[in-house]
């Protein structure tokens, strides 16, 4: 079951979350200015403070109906819920999410299970299964599953129409086996941090090493992945050869860099993230943007393939709660929401 209405461009609203960084606008205005613009699908979670709430509040005020707006959330229970979330739980969540989006349905609740240890993520499925059935979600998706966890998901009979994954030039984890399985049963990547937290744009070529200077916890987990995909220096090349690129199409780095990740096996589309209008030009440009032509590819692989590839599957670095990728994460985003 694919995404059939989903654009090549996501709009991710993580960014309009209170308490994110600076520079954040209001939100309302930041999804009116990209809804005229003709952005059709937001994604948002419930983990992200207020963001269900703003999105809700903006389709009141503005009269969008729900036919005319999708809206993708996220299930993400706090780790300490795992080992005795139920049914009621997650039917609880649903009626949450719907509430502060103020939709008598979710169109795709994206699911997260921080521990593969702790046993119940098929069950929390199955509610949500059935909760499908009973027409409350349209779809279930996943996010941040390897392809072996997404094997065992589809053969429970959960019917998965999405993935969540992070995918950039510089994190290629998903390009191995989560393409090939979800390929194989027609099951839509939707890739995030295609731009690495703002790493692969204009703003970074040809500057010093920031070292740890991180305005957020994002840019602290990117620069994590910059560390195993070859330090500073990979970036800077990988950043020359994308303004290459951008200079012959009149485009831009950050722009080139999402699209490389368009091209990519399974890929639907690329999740970015808004937190201002100025930048909604570019959106529209990345949108309607011929796709990457070979040779254009063959530039970037070629330099691409000077560096290491980030080690392991999906989402395994950032599973390991003792590693250094792993102590970035928050675990309790719920309850300190609560």
């Amino acid at each position: 079951m694919a995404l059939a209405y989903v654009d090549r461009v996501i709009l991710g609203c993580w960014q309009l979350a209170q308490g994110h960084g600076r520079e954040v606008e209001e939100p309302s205005e930041v999804l009116e200015v990209h809804y005229r613009a003709g952005f059709r699908v937001f994604d948002c979670a419930d983990i992200y403070t207020g963001v269900e709430h703003a999105i809700g509040e903006f389709t009141r005020t503005h009269g969008v109906r729900p036919e005319d707006l999708r809206v993708h959330t996220k299930f993400v229970p706090d780790l300490a819920a795992l080992p005795t979330l139920g049914p009621d739980d997650v039917e609880r969540a649903v009626e949450r999410s719907c509430a502060r989006l103020r939709r008598e349905r979710l169109d795709l609740v994206q699911f997260h299970w921080w521990d593969y240890e702790v046993p119940g993520y098929l069950e929390a499925l199955a509610a949500l299964h059935e909760l499908q059935r009973q027409g409350r979600i349209l779809a279930i998706g996943l996010t941040n599953f390897d392809a072996r966890k997404l094997g065992e998901v589809l053969a429970h009979g959960v019917p998965i129409a999405s993935i969540q994954c992070q995918y950039s030039l510089l994190d290629r984890r998903p390009r191995g086996d989560l393409s090939e399985v979800a390929s194989r049963y027609g099951v839509d990547l939707l890739c995030y941090g295609s731009l690495a937290g703002g790493l692969l744009s204009d703003r970074y070529l040809g500057r010093g090493d920031l070292g740890d200077e991180h305005e957020n916890r994002s840019l602290t987990k990117y620069r994590l992945i910059l560390e195993e995909a070859g330090g500073w220096h990979a970036l800077q090349a990988l950043l020359r050869e994308l303004r290459a690129v951008a200079d012959a199409r009149g485009s831009d780095v950050a722009s080139v860099a999402s699209s490389y990740c368009l091209t990519q096996r399974g890929v639907r589309a690329c999740i970015v993230g808004i937190r201002s209008r100025r930048h909604v030009s570019k959106l529209v440009e990345l949108r309607d943007a011929a796709p990457l032509s070979d040779s254009e590819l063959g530039r970037l692989e070629a330099v691409r393939a000077r560096f290491p590839e980030v080690p392991g599957q999906v989402f395994e670095l950032e599973r390991d709660r003792g590693g250094r990728h792993g102590r970035v994460m928050k675990y309790a985003l719920n309850e300190e929401r609560a």
